[in-house]
């Protein structure tokens, strides 16, 4: 008989209905938990996650251009591309800036100007695009970064080009420098050009050929990880290097033109009159344009500021000075163009006075020159005959005939911010003082002082102008540009800009005749640096007063202090018969033309003529130079 198994329903049913109240709550419990982590994740971590998702996919990084090089005419390289280690922040993967530029600061050296610009590129670029924390770091702390690079997100260490200038202060006021882009920048430039950039050309042939040595920039398009670490690249346009940029200026006549200027502040400035081309354009002092690359320092900065040699001024092409005897050469011509015998004499007793005035206009000859012809007014730069020779003229003609010239205007060489100098007028005056104008004031600009503003770069040109006769050539620094792919060059040939045309051509013949023996003749004012030449030289001395001297006073250099001195000017073109050299020398209070700027112009013309650099009194011993030939004429 089998044994009968009695069960317990209702405790059963108890432990059943127990688990299944468990198993509820549990699925209930799992529901919560994954509803709130959805809630999380799509709802108050939307933004985050929603970019790492985007990032996961694809990024489109930019890629920086290869900016071109610069060189001097005979491939002497004043620009280039120097390989640093920089370090770059995407903002948008950085959770709190502030602590990870404490944590970086800890491996790197970051003082208060690299946190200024990176906080200041902060605010005026997008978080996505990488940004430039410090540029040029040292080997060590290259290797103290890169051990610890696994534990920040959104930095990296990259290697990258950077500008850098080999010659240091020579050619800054030519090549002048690139800088970090300002906001100021950000406001005129198109910013998708400069995506994958943080420079800009400031100043010189870096900014004014801007777009020539800027390049194009290229794109990669990425697949990145959520960290933000490339996977694999997709696609990439490739960035097209800037064009190099070949100079006219030759380093090595820079120079011996610096050289030769020695301590004084002014400038010098040579061209070649056939072409245009500008062989030396020396402003003095100078400075290093290397610290700018990456910002200079406050202090640094202050420092060039305030000096008062004012060494970041480009005295070259933005200073602006009276002209003194140096165009007298150019009223000249005007007289001969405006029917004056060149055989008229006038009589210089050392004085001139306007008819019914006492005022005496001095000449710097205090016992005068006697009766003096045009030639030999020229020779002698006698200022009484210039005197008369300006109130007979008129300040109408001449200020029409020296604008023929360009003095007053533009030259249009090829940089940024050039003044126009000024030839006044009786319009001008009116204009801008709204006062007539007086018949002294013409006679003071007989002999280039006043009113009369030129600069050194307008002088060069001037001089350049009367070598070829009247035909006006483009000054131009650059020569040709060169696509570094293919290797061709675009040559940026002579340009006449106008030809000022007199009645007889002869004018010219009869007033550089006059210029040459201004050097050559026994009686020339710069007869000192001609005595041993090998080659013909047409010049003018000239002297500018910087302050006024009183009726009846004396002139006395050694009992005014330097800078209220007189300016030292020299102009000239070499050789006479066959013009290959046109010079303007300006040495700040050095006195008289042909005690300063005469020899200075002297030592630059036979380095560039005939290799030998001398000292600055041309009559001493010459130096040969061996080590360097004839400049590139192409």
């Amino acid at each position: 008989m089998d044994k009968l198994t009695l069960k317990d329903y209702l405790r059963e049913t108890s432990i059943i209905q127990s688990r299944l109240v468990f198993a509820a709550g549990l699925g209930l419990f799992l529901s919560a938990m994954l509803l709130f982590r959805l809630f999380f994740l799509q709802v108050d971590q939307h933004q985050h996650y929603a970019t790492l998702s985007q990032d996961n996919r694809i990024r489109l990084v930019p890629i920086a251009p290869v900016r071109g090089q610069i060189y001097d005419r005979n491939g002497v390289i004043v620009a280039e591309n120097f390989p640093v280690y920089t370090l770059e922040v995407i903002p948008d993967r950085v959770k709190d800036i502030a602590v990870l530029l404490d944590q970086i600061g800890q491996l790197v050296e970051l003082d208060d100007n690299d946190r200024e610009r990176f906080y200041e590129a902060l605010r005026v670029r997008p978080g996505f695009e990488a940004q430039t924390l410090k540029a040029g770091l040292s080997d060590d702390e290259v290797a103290r970064f890169a051990v610890s690079q696994h534990r920040f997100n959104g930095i990296e260490l990259r290697a990258r080009l950077q500008r850098h200038y080999p010659l240091g202060p020579e050619l800054v006021h030519v090549v002048g420098y690139v800088g970090r882009i300002s906001q100021s920048d950000l406001e005129r430039i198109d910013r998708a050009a400069y995506r994958a950039t943080d420079f800009i050309g400031k100043l010189g042939i870096e900014s004014h050929y801007e777009r020539v040595l800027l390049g194009r920039v290229g794109y990669e398009q990425v697949e990145t990880n959520a960290h933000g670490r490339v996977v694999r690249t997709l696609a990439r346009t490739s960035p097209v290097s800037g064009r190099n940029v070949y100079l006219n200026i030759d380093v090595a006549v820079q120079k011996a033109a610096r050289e030769s200027l020695g301590e004084f502040e002014g400038a010098v400035v040579v061209i070649e009159p056939q072409t245009g081309a500008v062989l030396a354009f020396v402003s003095n002092p100078v400075y290093d344009p290397n610290p700018f690359v990456n910002g200079i320092d406050q202090k640094s900065y202050k420092a060039l500021r305030e000096s008062t040699s004012r060494p970041l001024l480009n005295r070259a092409l933005n200073g602006r000075y009276a002209p003194g005897s140096s165009i007298k050469g150019l009223f000249a011509v005007a007289a001969l163009e405006n029917g004056r015998d060149p055989a008229q004499t006038v009589y210089c007793p050392g004085w001139f006075s306007l008819k019914g005035s006492r005022h005496r206009y001095r000449c710097w000859k205090r016992s005068g020159h006697g009766y003096m012809d045009l030639y030999n007014a020229v020779v002698q730069s006698c200022d009484v005959y210039f005197y008369q020779l300006a109130h007979s003229l008129g300040i109408d003609k001449l200020h029409e005939f020296l604008s023929r010239f360009g003095l007053g205007s533009q030259t249009g060489i090829d940089l940024s911010g050039e003044p126009s100098g000024l030839v006044p007028s009786r319009d001008w005056k009116r204009r801008v003082k709204g006062q007539p104008w007086y018949p002294g004031e013409t006679v003071i600009t007989g002999i280039g002082q006043g009113y009369t503003l030129v600069t050194p770069l307008q002088l060069a040109t001037v001089m350049a102008t009367l070598s070829n006769h009247g035909r006006r050539i483009q000054p131009r620094l650059v020569h040709s540009m060169q696509d570094p792919q293919s290797e061709t060059r675009q040559v940026l040939g002579p340009e006449v800009i106008g030809v000022v045309n007199v009645r007889e051509d002869r004018y010219y013949d009869l007033v550089i005749r006059a210029l040459t023996d201004v050097v050559h003749g026994q009686r020339g004012t710069a007869r000192r640096i001609g005595a041993d030449a090998e080659y013909r030289i047409a010049g003018k001395t000239g002297t500018a007063q910087v302050i006024g001297i009183a009726q009846g006073a004396r002139y006395d250099e050694k009992k005014i202090a330097k800078r209220f001195r007189d300016h030292s000017l020299f102009v000239a073109f070499a050789p006479v018969d066959d013009p290959k050299i046109a010079v303007a020398v300006i040495a700040e209070n050095g006195g008289s033309g042909s005690r300063t700027a005469a020899p200075i112009a002297r030592r630059v013309m036979d380095f560039y003529l005939n290799g030998t650099f001398g000292p600055q009194d041309p009559t001493q011993q010459k130096i040969t130079n061996t080590s360097r030939g004839r400049p590139d004429q192409t």
